[in-house]
């Protein structure tokens, strides 16, 4: 794992898997995950079909810069963070609020994106991809602070995990993993508040020529699959890829099918 600059006043943790000299791909993370919700594992069978894999922290989270009050923007970080490491042009894969980061970078730098994988993510509009009420209860449901009691209740996120894989004794394990590497809850509401700012996305998805591929999993209830849909719609020539029995998660069992359409897409 390294720390890099990425602009005045804001340095990025990331952690790099496979060849160099392959094509890169950006892992950008959802709302209050640190890259290690990127699994090492995952990374690498990623970089086994060829691929320069880049994980790393968005800021207000994990090991990378924290704020007290400054302006949040997350796409430019991740761009940033692809200038520092000499890359001109990369693959970007974005996850759940990293899938809406990575619509903006495909959006604003176009040139700068080769392809764009858009996975448990929506538009910003207000009539697709909402929780379900349970998953909104949950998502705004302030966790404990004590070590023990805030990795018991990790295992909430099981009503928007996948119905038939999800595992309670996995979600304590990467609760506590996280908490052990950067506790940082204030970090949060921030990143919170830049989702809820950034709006519909739509009129400039409908104009994207960057080749998109949209995944979701079908038993998600924290960014409804109509998300998925909707994103998929509005971008010329997007493939989208449904999958069932995937939450709002990334169970192991779907990896194959996952890294295969992204390693496809990116082909």
């Amino acid at each position: 794992m390294s720390i890099i600059d990425v602009s005045p006043g804001v340095s990025i943790a990331y952690e790099t898997f496979g060849d160099p000299g392959d094509a890169p791909i950006l892992l950008v993370m959802g709302f209050g995950a640190q890259l290690l919700s990127w699994e090492a594992d995952f990374c690498r069978e990623l970089a086994g079909r060829g691929r320069y894999v880049i994980r790393y922290d968005n800021r207000d989270c994990g090991l990378s810069t924290r704020f007290d009050d400054h302006p949040v923007d997350m796409a430019a970080d991740g761009l940033g963070l692809l200038t520092a490491l000499g890359i001109d042009r990369a693959h970007v894969f974005g996850a759940s609020m990293g899938g809406m980061i990575a619509q903006t970078m495909a959006i604003t730098s176009p040139d700068r994106v080769l392809t764009l994988t858009s996975m448990m993510s929506s538009t910003g509009e207000k009539e697709y991809g909402q929780p379900t009420p349970e998953a909104r209860a949950v998502l705004f449901s302030p966790r404990p602070a004590e070590r023990e009691a805030h990795i018991a209740a990790a295992e909430r996120d099981l009503v928007w995990a996948s119905r038939r894989h999800g595992d309670a004794a996995l979600l304590r394990a990467k609760a506590a993993e996280a908490y052990d590497r950067a506790y940082y809850p204030a970090g949060v509401g921030r990143q919170l508040g830049a989702m809820i700012l950034s709006g519909s996305r739509a009129a400039d998805l409908a104009k994207l020529q960057v080749p998109t591929l949209v995944i979701h999993g079908l038993d998600d209830t924290l960014i409804d699959p109509s998300g998925g849909r909707r994103t998929a719609e509005l971008v010329p020539g997007a493939e989208l890829l449904l999958i069932p029995d995937m939450g709002h998660d990334r169970p192991r069992v779907l990896w194959p099918r996952i890294i295969d359409a992204v390693a496809a897409h990116t082909g």
